[in-house]
Formats: structure tokens, C-alpha cells, sequence
């Protein structure tokens, strides 16, 4: 499955199901290793869009920041 680009709830949430599969066994061996990558995938989109908000957050209160001094 490819990750939604436009939504992070939307992957956190398949990350979620994931993962549950994973802890409850409801896996075989064969489907166990597509399981993986894709939680890899999700788990990298998710951070770099964490990075970028974070990022974004840091300009806006630098920008604020040198507008009250």
C-alpha cells in the first residue's frame, strides 16, 4: 500500500493496524516481511512530515521572536 502523502492521520492510522497485526500474530511468515516495509515506508513519511512541521513551527517563532524585540 502506498502511504497518502496528504494526510499523516491517515498513515499513523495504517501504521497502527500494523502494528497490531504484527502484536496479535494475525500474520504469516509470507505476509510478515510486506508488513515491514510498508510500516518502514509509513514510519519515514511520518517523520519527514514531523521534520517539515517542526521546521515550519521554529520560522514561525523565530519571525515572532524578532518582531517583539
Amino acid at each position: 500500500m502506498a502511504v497518502n502523502k496528504d494526510s499523516y492521520a491517515q498513515a499513523m492510522a495504517r501504521l497502527e493496524t500494523i502494528v497490531r497485526q504484527i502484536d496479535s500474530n494475525e500474520l504469516d511468515i509470507d505476509e510478515l516481511a510486506g508488513k515491514l516495509k510498508e510500516a518502514n515506508e509509513i514510519i519515514e513519511y511520518c517523520t519527514a512530515k514531523l521534520n517539515k512541521v517542526d521546521q515550519e513551527v521554529e520560522k514561525m517563532l523565530d519571525g515572532k521572536a524578532d518582531t517583539e524585540e
